[in-house]
């Protein structure tokens, strides 16, 4: 009996720890500003689930929205001890119990049996709403449940050129949808360079402007993020992956070299060779940076990808990762393609080209390159567009690359 009070005495602290730890976190709610993905998302669902690379504003969304609902609502950070060794659903059982109806998870992917309890949840309780965070690596339909049919999956990116302005200046702007750019990119530059500097913020963004983190020290932001690749390998991806020491060793020692490299085309056995692994496992380890948002890799088609797929070429996931690489002095022309890349990845289907750089949405071709960029590689190409950096205004198919940074 005295083991049974002693039991249910735990169990009561614990979830008035929880309970506490939720308002404690909503009360460290310090942003207003709201990502791109905010508006896109159908917050009416029962079951959402953002993924995304760490410092991309995950957790403050998820706070966000917890702050409209406040009501019969909570916070969960699935990478608490007391999941260590406490079972979700269970813990979600007791809340209902207690009123509550709105549950924010996040960091899911910290949590082993994060897909059967999900799955549990929405089944047995059509009255509430579960809001989930995860890491990017995260396979969200290959779990033990099949969640498919039952959550909304959504992927949260980096902050764009627009959002930076946004968050770091209070300078708003509108997005344009990628034909309107196309077609009109003249007058709309227009309206930006007669309001500000475009180009000089144009180059903090490339530096320092990725992730929302650096507004709260720009100074310390390079350190930061090499801290977050740390995490990423030795945390995220070991949470969701069977990987083991040597192979994360790999991963580094691979991100290294693609690092003074791209991009380029690479030869996947030359690699190996300098990594000291199987070209399987190279293959692999691209596939899981990839998915964890530290590289973008480009693909001669991106129907039916598989990991055994070499692509054709290989970039940084953004901009600001060439800096705690290359100090001070990245390639130009690499941070001009990672950009454009980057850029167009959020929403855009993006495949190498024929001719030129990239082949968008199965019919723009873009070349991207410096303000004497000529046309000569692309000549005769249909629907064939220059993507100059350093000109504040185009003309004709000749378009600043700064302008693709309000895609959304």
């Amino acid at each position: 009996m005295l083991n049974l009070i002693n039991t249910l005495s735990i169990q009561s602290n614990n979830m008035e720890r929880i309970i506490k730890l939720s308002e404690q976190k909503l009360k460290q709610l310090k942003s207003n500003f709201k990502r791109y993905l905010f508006s896109q998302i159908d917050w009416k669902s029962n079951l959402i689930i953002i993924t995304g690379a760490r410092g991309t504003g995950k957790t403050t969304m998820l706070l966000q929205k917890m702050e409209i609902q406040k009501k019969e609502s909570i916070y969960l950070s699935l990478d608490d001890f007391y999941f260590e060794t406490n079972r979700l659903l269970l813990c979600i059982e007791e809340l209902y119990n207690k009123g509550y109806r709105y549950f924010f998870l996040d960091e899911i992917h910290q949590y082993e049996h994060w897909s059967i309890d999900l799955k549990n949840i929405y089944d047995n309780y059509k009255d509430i709403q579960v809001i989930a965070t995860g890491s990017s690596v995260l396979k969200i339909y290959q779990g033990q449940a099949d969640l498919s049919r039952r959550a909304d999956l959504y992927l949260l990116k980096g902050l764009s050129f627009r959002e930076y302005l946004d968050l770091h200046h209070n300078i708003k702007f509108d997005t344009f949808p990628l034909e309107m750019i196309l077609n009109k990119h003249t007058e709309i530059s227009i309206e930006f360079t007669d309001k500000i500097d475009v180009l000089k913020y144009f180059r903090e963004y490339l530096q320092i402007g990725y992730y929302p983190f650096s507004i709260e020290n720009k100074y310390k932001y390079h350190q930061r993020l090499q801290q977050i690749v740390h995490l990423i390998l030795d945390i995220d991806i070991q949470a969701v992956e069977l990987v083991n020491y040597s192979t994360i060793r790999s991963m580094k020692k691979l991100l290294y070299l693609l690092s003074q490299m791209v991009p380029f085309m690479p030869n996947i056995q030359s690699l190996a060779e300098k990594v000291g692994t199987s070209r399987i496992s190279i293959l692999k380890a691209l596939d899981l940076l990839e998915r964890a948002q530290i590289l973008n890799l480009l693909r001669a088609n991106n129907q039916g990808i598989s990991i055994l797929q070499k692509p054709e070429k290989i970039y940084l996931e953004n901009t600001n990762l060439a800096y705690i690489y290359s100090g001070n002095q990245p390639n130009i022309g690499n941070l001009r393609e990672t950009f454009f890349f980057n850029q167009l990845n959020v929403g855009h289907n993006i495949i190498a080209a024929k001719y030129g750089d990239f082949f968008v949405d199965s019919q723009y071709t873009f070349e991207v390159g410096g303000v004497g960029k000529s046309t000569h590689q692309i000549d005769g190409v249909p629907l064939a567009f220059i993507v100059a950096d350093g000109i504040e205004h185009g003309v004709q198919n000749k378009i600043p690359l700064w302008l693709f940074g309000f895609l959304y």
